[in-house]
């Protein structure tokens, strides 16, 4: 499997080579070389916010196809809470859940089940006083993803439970295997996934070693269908087991406050950096709780979905009203391992200038000479995200200093002044009658 699979793809031939998506980059993965932009692997995160700024449509997230389902004998949709909030005037879940059987699948399960134990779980380990505070959600792989990557003070601070959605998966195939008498290899669980992230997620997961879900199909691949199925719902089956707390999940702000502490932040992916960087500067010791998403809104507002994040939230809200609590809570009084990761969260130094530190730090020196002679604009025009972005690249000789526009500018005056320097040197040309005439 490739290390770095991603599930946000260029297509170079619709790049125009704009400057949107490496300003707006949370890593910096993206370069603008020879016209085109270029993602770094190591640094993507597929939190999909290049896609959404990229006027030429040029970044793209690929998921499974509706067609991967045949493959198995018995087949399991697993829909997110944000799939809820993609349609107008629903009243109840049932439809959805219903729709989704006759689209195709023979069993339906909620991520909205497998969310409201993780709720309970996160409020357990909590209350025992294990984890290192403010602890953080890692619900989002996109966050989590970021943190690993560009925050390695703030990896201990992740809560190390997996997401509902290997949770759902888990809980899913055992009652399939269950009902069914099928081998686990014969069982297929699909995610209807809001978003880009948990594609890459399933594909390559973090902090356990395989992902419990066999693929994930967009819900703006299986939404026209799936509007078809529920407008010829009439008597929708008994299937939905979840209440309010899994149901918010969608939006953001729902898994904060499933915790019932009033210690808690919820922030999307505009003022995510800020709040790591506060929390690793130590200002928000105050907080128990902190919830990160790459998605405006939360997971409403993912690549793969069809309406406006607000409208779904508000939908999502609305549809509230009608559910209990919660139905979904762990037996016994210690959280079952198999909810937990398997391995710790690791930094994973693609950032780095150097394995060798004291190569990294000489080369840091040398970052830091050449952003002193940058105008530090961090306009973009040399095709990094900023001054010290390309004086890293021009370091690790990748780009040079007459990449900048404005140096570029620079050199072309002098030469253009030691040429006018030079004109006053040069031989003068004589007429015939003695007469000196300028070159």
């Amino acid at each position: 499997m490739d290390r770095f699979f991603h599930s946000v793809t260029l297509d170079k031939e619709k790049c125009k080579g704009c400057t949107n998506c490496i300003k707006r980059c949370p890593t910096e993965a993206i370069r603008v070389r020879n016209g085109k932009a270029v993602i770094t692997p190591e640094r993507c995160i597929d939190c999909s916010v290049c896609i959404r700024v990229c006027p030429y449509h040029a970044k793209k997230a690929k998921s499974d196809p509706m067609d991967i389902i045949k493959a198995y004998k018995y087949k399991i949709a697993l829909p997110a809470p944000a799939l809820y909030g993609q349609f107008n005037n629903l009243d109840i879940i049932d439809i959805v859940l219903t729709g989704l059987k006759r689209v195709g699948f023979d069993e339906v399960f909620e991520v909205s089940r497998g969310a409201e134990m993780v709720s309970d779980a996160t409020r357990r380990l909590m209350a025992q006083g294990t984890l290192l505070k403010p602890v953080i959600s890692s619900a989002c792989p996109a966050i989590v993803r970021l943190i690993r990557v560009r925050f390695p003070d703030l990896c201990a601070h992740v809560l190390p439970l997996r997401a509902p959605m290997e949770t759902a998966a888990r809980l899913a195939r055992k009652e399939a295997m269950e009902k069914t008498g099928l081998p686990s290899e014969d069982i297929g669980i699909f995610f209807i996934t809001p978003c880009a992230a948990k594609v890459t997620d399933i594909k390559v997961p973090i902090g356990i070693e395989a992902s419990s879900v066999d693929g994930a199909v967009a819900i703006s691949e299986i939404y026209p269908q799936l509007v078809g199925c529920m407008n010829k719902v009439e008597e929708p089956e008994a299937i939905s087991n979840s209440g309010i707390i899994g149901v918010s999940w969608a939006g953001i702000g729902g898994e904060a406050a499933a915790l019932l502490n009033e210690k808690h932040l919820a922030a999307g992916i505009e003022n995510v950096i800020k709040v790591l960087e506060d929390l690793e500067d130590e200002r928000l010791s105050e907080l128990d709780f902190i919830e990160l998403n790459a998605c405006p809104g939360g997971c409403v507002g993912g690549i793969f979905t069809v309406e406006n994040p607000y409208v779904a939230q508000a939908r999502i809200q609305r549809l509230r009203k009608y559910l209990p609590v919660s139905c979904n809570h762990l037996p016994g009084k210690q959280v079952p391992a198999e909810m937990k990761w398997t391995g710790e969260l690791e930094f994973a130094p693609v950032l780095n200038l150097a394995d060798n530190i004291e190569e990294a730090m000489k080369r840091m020196s040398m970052v830091e000479e050449i952003t002193d002679r940058l105008p530090g604009l961090d306009c973009g025009s040399c095709g990094a995200p900023s001054c010290r972005a390309l004086a890293e690249d021009i370091v690790l000789g990748e780009a040079k200093e007459s990449d900048c526009i404005f140096k570029m500018r620079e050199k072309i005056q002098r030469i253009a002044d030691q040429l006018i320097e030079m004109e006053g040197y040069l031989p003068k040309n004589r007429e015939p009658g003695g007469e000196e005439n300028e070159p």
